[in-house]
C-alpha cells in the first residue's frame, strides 16, 4: 500500500463532553436546608413543664403508717350543679388517726379561667380550684394537659394521696364513700379503660396525618383507646406527669378533628406501654352509649331518676379490656362494681337528693 501524501488533513476530532469540574476557586453548591426546628413552647407550656417536673419528683408511695387519701380531681367550665350531693358524699369520710379526725380525701378542681362560676364553688369545694388552670377544649389536647396539672397538683399536695379519681361536673357517685374507699383499696393496681380493636381505631391513630406521624415512639401495635375517666394508683399519677415522649405526639394538632379525642388516647396507650400488667383494664365510671347523641353519651333527665336507675347501673357489668362481658376469667379475677356514672343534668339535683340519704349514700 502506497504511503499517503503528507499533504493530505485529517478531520478535526472533538472531545467528548463532561461535567465540570468544581475546584477550590468554585463556591460549592449551597447544602439542602435541615427541617425547621420545633416551635419553641409557650410560655403556658413552659409553666406546664415546670409544675410536671416537679410533681414527678415526688415519692411514688404514699406516706407510710398514715391513712391514704383519695384525690378527687374535677375538670370543668361550669358551676358544680351537683355539688349539694357530692357534700352529703364527703361527709362520710372520717377517719381517727394520732387521737384526731382526719379526712380520707382531698378534691382538686381545673376550673377553665375563661368561663364564670356562679355561683362560686363553696362548702367542700371552697378554695379548692388549682392555680394552674387553663383554658380547655374538647377533644384537643388541652383536655391532656388539665388531667395531668390535676395529678401534678394533688401529688405535690398532700404525700398521703393514694388514689387519684378523673370527675367531670356530670358524675354522681353510685355508692357510699365507704365502699368507694375499701374498694379502691382492696387493690394496688389502677382502673383504666386500655381497649385495642374498637372501630375506627387505625383513622384515630392516623389523625393527626398520616402513618408516620406517631413513629418512632408509639407504633400502631401500641396504641390503645379508653375513657379519659380512670382512677390511677400514685405510681401511675407519677408516671402520667412526668411522660415527655408520648405527650410530644398527643399534642400534635389533629388534621381530622371528628375521629381524633386525645384525651381518650393518650392515657390508655402510656398506660398500656409502660405498665399494663399494674392495670386493671375498666373503668369505674358508667356511661351510657346506647343512646348517644353523636359523639355525646346519653345524659339523664330528672324524670329518668329513681332507686330503680341507681341499682340498675350498679348491677352493669364491666368491661374489661377487650374481653368484654363474655370474658368469664377476667370477670371472675376482677369482680368490680360501678362506683360512679355520668351523665346527668344539673335538673337531676333534687331527685337525686330525695333518694340520696336512704339509697345511694347507704353502706
Amino acid at each position: 500500500m502506497p504511503p499517503l501524501p503528507l499533504s493530505v488533513s485529517l478531520a478535526p476530532v472533538t472531545a467528548p463532553s463532561f461535567p465540570p469540574i468544581y475546584v477550590k476557586s468554585q463556591p460549592l453548591p449551597a447544602p439542602v436546608s435541615p427541617p425547621a426546628p420545633p416551635p419553641p413552647p409557650t410560655p403556658e407550656e413552659e409553666e406546664d413543664q415546670k409544675l410536671f417536673r416537679l410533681a414527678s419528683q415526688v415519692n411514688s408511695t404514699p406516706t407510710p403508717n398514715a391513712p391514704q387519701k383519695i384525690a378527687f380531681l374535677f375538670l370543668t367550665t361550669t358551676p358544680l350543679p351537683l355539688a349539694p350531693l357530692w357534700e352529703l358524699y364527703f361527709n362520710q369520710n372520717k377517719t381517727l388517726y394520732n387521737n384526731q379526725t382526719k379526712n380520707l380525701f382531698n378534691i382538686y378542681i381545673h376550673a377553665d379561667p375563661s368561663h364564670p362560676y356562679n355561683p362560686p364553688f363553696s362548702g367542700s369545694f371552697f378554695n379548692r380550684t388549682i392555680p394552674s388552670s387553663k383554658p380547655t377544649q374538647r377533644g384537643s389536647p388541652s383536655l391532656i394537659a388539665s388531667a395531668r396539672r390535676l395529678l401534678s397538683e394533688a401529688l405535690l399536695d398532700d404525700p398521703s394521696n393514694a388514689r387519684f379519681i378523673v370527675l367531670s361536673t356530670s358524675c354522681i357517685p353510685l355508692h357510699s364513700f365507704n365502699f368507694t374507699y375499701n374498694t379502691l383499696f382492696q387493690t394496688n393496681k389502677s382502673f383504666i379503660e386500655i381497649l385495642k380493636d374498637e372501630p375506627k381505631t387505625f383513622v384515630r391513630y392516623t389523625a393527626r396525618g398520616d402513618a408516620n406521624v406517631m413513629l418512632p415512639e408509639i407504633p400502631f401495635e401500641k396504641f390503645r383507646i379508653g375513657s379519659q375517666f380512670f382512677i390511677l394508683n400514685r405510681h401511675h399519677a407519677k408516671l402520667v406527669v412526668r411522660d415527655e415522649k408520648l405527650w410530644s405526639k398527643f399534642k400534635l394538632p389533629c388534621i381530622f378533628p371528628k375521629y381524633c379525642y386525645p384525651e381518650e388516647q393518650y392515657f390508655s396507650t402510656l398506660l398500656n406501654m409502660e405498665d399494663s400488667s399494674s392495670c386493671i383494664p375498666a373503668t369505674l365510671t358508667h356511661v351510657d352509649w346506647s343512646k348517644r347523641l353523636g359523639s355525646h353519651p346519653w345524659t339523664y333527665r330528672d324524670t329518668e331518676i329513681g332507686m330503680e336507675l341507681i341499682e340498675s347501673l350498679r348491677q352493669r357489668q364491666i368491661r374489661y379490656g377487650n374481653g368484654g362481658v363474655e370474658n368469664p376469667v377476667e370477670a371472675r379475677d376482677h369482680n368490680y362494681p360501678f362506683l360512679f356514672a355520668r351523665k346527668f343534668s344539673r335538673n337531676c339535683l333534687k331527685p337525686l337528693l330525695d333518694i340520696a340519704g336512704d339509697f345511694i349514700l347507704q353502706n
